[in-house]
């Protein structure tokens, strides 16, 4: 998977390449679909969810540009899996997720997995988490209308927000930089999310 659809692709950040060695993706697949655990696709989790290619994790996570001092808040925890990523090349990650079942079992996985510097949180991710910002960085795993403004107040000062924006069918991912409290950004690599719903996302 790294050699071949990460690094060939392109991926050059050697943290993430080594991270992404290390988390066992197959954890934090279904049982059906463990085989494919490894294939650079989309597979499906419970709640109608996903757990995104690894190709697009890995440049979201590139685009994030993290230190290992920072902390990170990830919206949308779905399985777990990039999560755990951000832990490895993270100090703190706090991850939201509006399914209480889907926070569960990934909870239950990093904690079979040994990461204690994780905390997840039910609810409604499109708000943050304004109890534990500013955020070095902000990542969204689904896709919002437009940039959700809580999301970019709870973000430091010279901090990036990466997430991806537009119409349900189709969006491209967007890196916001914090620069003297004015949102920069900078629209990249077109993909395809579930929508983040909630209450500066889209309606239920």
């Amino acid at each position: 998977m790294v050699e071949t659809q990460l690094r060939q692709r392109g991926i050059r950040d050697e943290r993430i390449l080594s991270a992404m060695s290390r988390v066992p993706r197959h954890e934090f697949v279904a049982e059906p679909y463990r085989s494919r655990a490894y294939d650079d696709n989309p597979l499906p989790i419970a709640e109608g969810q996903t757990i995104s290619q690894p190709y697009i994790v890995a440049v979201m996570l590139e685009l994030l540009d993290l230190a290992p001092n920072q902390t990170v808040l990830e919206i949308g925890t779905g399985s777990g899996y990039q999560t755990a990523l951000l832990a490895e090349l993270s100090q703190h990650v706090y991850s939201v997720e509006r399914h209480g079942r889907l926070a569960s079992e990934a909870e239950a996985v990093l904690q079979k997995l040994a990461y204690q510097n994780v905390t997840v949180i039910v609810g409604d991710g499109s708000k943050g988490l304004p109890e534990h910002a500013p955020f070095d960085a902000i990542v969204v795993a689904a896709a919002a209308p437009e940039l959700p403004q809580a999301l970019f107040e709870q973000l430091k000062e010279g901090g990036r927000l990466v997430l991806p924006v537009g119409p349900a069918e189709s969006q491209a991912l967007q890196v916001v930089t914090k620069q003297q409290g004015t949102p920069v950004i900078v629209e990249q690599t077109p993909c395809r999310f579930v929508p983040l719903i909630g209450e500066q996302g889209y309606p239920a």
